[in-house]
C-alpha cells in the first residue's frame, strides 16, 4: 500500500495576481451575467408565450438560450464567488460536475446550430417539401437528440476523469476535463480515445453546417427571392455560428497550447469568451434580425409600458397620461406628418 494522500480539493490558479481589481471584474461580470440572463431568458419567454412562434427554427432558437442558460450557470455563480473569495478552491466532485456542464453545454451548441443549418437547409433548398419533413414529431425527436446525445458523451468523458490526482493546480479559472485528466496519477487509454471521439463527433457537425450553408449559399445566388429569405432568416445564424466557432477556438487553443508569455488578464478572457459572447450576441442577433422576433418583443414592451406612455409619451415626445380622444388625434397629425 502507498502513503499518497487523496486530493479531494483543488485550487483554481487562474485568478492569481487579481487581487488589487477584483471588485472592478466582479462589478463588470455580474453586470455580463445580467445581461445574459435578460436577453435569454426574453427570447425563450417571447417564443414560448406566442404560439405564432412555435416553428421549428423558434424552437431551435429557444432550445440555444436555454443551453446558453444552462453552460453560464455552470461557471458564472462560482466564478463570481471566487471573485469575493481569498481562496478560489474547489472540490473534486464539484470540478467534474463543472466540467460536465461546460462540456455538456459547449457539445449541445454543436448539435442544436448544427439542426438549424438543416432547417434552414431544408425552407431554403427543399420548400416543397418542408412541413412534411419537419413534422412535430421529428422536430421532438431532433431536439431530444440535440441533449441526449451530448449528455451521454460528455457523461462517459467525465467518467474517465474520475483516477487519483496527484496535483491539485488548475491553471484556469474553471475546470475541464483536460486539466483534471493531466492532474493524474496514471491517464488510462480510454481516458485520451474518448475526447478524441467527442471531438473528431462534433468536428462533423462543423462541417456539416458549413457544407450546408456553402450549398445554400450556391442555391440562392440564382434566386433573388431566395437570395432575400438565406439574408433574413440564415444571416442571424451564420453570425452565431461564427462567434461560436471562433470563441470555442479560441479557448481549445489556449487549453491545449497554453503560453506563457500571454499575461494572465488574457489568459483568462480567452479562457471565458465562449461563456460570454455567445450568450449575449446569440439572442441580441436573433432579437434583432428575425422580423416575427422583434415585433413581439416590441408588442411586449408596450404592454409593459402602457399603451398611453408608448403612444402618447415615447411616439410623440407629448404628455405621458393624454385622454384616448387627444391620443387618436396625436396618432392623426403624426401619420399625416409621415406621409407628407
Amino acid at each position: 500500500m502507498d502513503n499518497i494522500s487523496v486530493i479531494t480539493m483543488l485550487t483554481l490558479s487562474g485568478l492569481n495576481g487579481t487581487a488589487n481589481y477584483r471588485v472592478p471584474l466582479f462589478t463588470v461580470t455580474l453586470l455580463c451575467y445580467c445581461v445574459i440572463l435578460l436577453v435569454n431568458v426574453t427570447v425563450i419567454a417571447t417564443i414560448i408565450g406566442d404560439k405564432n412562434l412555435h416553428e421549428p427554427m423558434y424552437i431551435f432558437l429557444c432550445n440555444l438560450c436555454i443551453n446558453g442558460l444552462y453552460g453560464t450557470a455552470g461557471f458564472y455563480p462560482k466564478f463570481l464567488s471566487d471573485l469575493l473569495s481569498p481562496a478560489q478552491i474547489i472540490s473534486h466532485a464539484g470540478c467534474l460536475l463543472q466540467g460536465f456542464v461546460l462540456h455538456s453545454s459547449a457539445s449541445a451548441d454543436f448539435s442544436l446550430l448544427a439542426l438549424m443549418a438543416y432547417d434552414r437547409y431544408v425552407a431554403i433548398c427543399r420548400p416543397l417539401v418542408y412541413h412534411s419533413v419537419m413534422t412535430k414529431r421529428r422536430i421532438c425527436v431532433f431536439v431530444c437528440f440535440a441533449w441526449i446525445v451530448p449528455f451521454s458523451l460528455m457523461l462517459t468523458s467525465t467518467i474517465t476523469s474520475t483516477s487519483r490526482l496527484c496535483g491539485s493546480i488548475i491553471p484556469k479559472i474553471y475546470c475541464v476535463n483536460w486539466f483534471i485528466n493531466s492532474l493524474a496519477c496514471s491517464v488510462s487509454v480510454t481516458a485520451n480515445v474518448i475526447p478524441g471521439f467527442n471531438y473528431t463527433f462534433y468536428f462533423g457537425h462543423a462541417v456539416f453546417v458549413m457544407w450546408t450553408y456553402v450549398y445554400m449559399i450556391k442555391i440562392c445566388l440564382k434566386s433573388k427571392e431566395n437570395m432575400t429569405k438565406f439574408m433574413q432568416t440564415c444571416l442571424p445564424h451564420v453570425f452565431c455560428v461564427t462567434g461560436f466557432a471562433v470563441s470555442f477556438l479560441f479557448d481549445v487553443i489556449y487549453m491545449r497550447l497554453s503560453s506563457r508569455a500571454l499575461s494572465q488578464s488574457v489568459q483568462n478572457f480567452m479562457a471565458m469568451e465562449y461563456l460570454l459572447i455567445p450568450p449575449i450576441i446569440n439572442p441580441l442577433i436573433y432579437g434583432y434580425k428575425l422580423t416575427k422576433i422583434r415585433k413581439r418583443i416590441q408588442h411586449l414592451c408596450q404592454m409593459l409600458l402602457g399603451q398611453n406612455y408608448w403612444v402618447s409619451g415615447h411616439r410623440t415626445g407629448c404628455h405621458f397620461f393624454t385622454p384616448p380622444n387627444q391620443v387618436v388625434q396625436i396618432k392623426c397629425f403624426v401619420l399625416s406628418v409621415v406621409q407628407y
